[in-house]
């Protein structure tokens, strides 16, 4: 049996409830620090005045040509901690999305949860 698809969560998501230990997520923010001796990363976003973190263990997608203060998009597994971070994200896929319309892409996104919001709720 295949495990469901990522769900899109947007950064500011993932240390909430919203999004449980173990879960497959899809994100994106900017790269804002790498350690390659601890393969982790940390990515920002901003969803209003707030600043937003998270960290992305990168063992599994070394090596890679990183760009500091890039747009990345990650897809992998939550790992729920009791630390600062709330979270840390176990890349599987790591790329590089420089030069997305990055309000269109959460428009796209906001979108697609509708759709399936309405798919999922039983028709009169």
């Amino acid at each position: 049996m295949l495990p469901s698809p990522a769900v899109f969560h947007f950064l500011w998501e993932i240390s909430t409830d919203l999004v449980k230990d173990g879960a497959s997520v899809r994100t994106y923010g900017r790269l804002t620090s790498y350690k390659p001796e601890g393969s982790k990363a940390i990515l920002s976003g901003q969803p209003s005045s707030a600043q937003c973190h998270v960290s992305v263990q990168t063992t599994l997608v070394e090596p890679f040509h990183l760009t500091l203060g890039a747009q990345y998009f990650v897809l992998g597994e939550i790992e729920k901690t009791d630390g600062l971070s709330g979270a840390i994200l176990h890349a599987r896929a790591l790329s590089n999305i420089d030069g997305v319309d990055l309000i269109l892409m959460q428009k796209a996104i906001m979108e697609q949860r509708c759709f399936f919001k309405e798919r999922m709720s039983p028709h009169m």
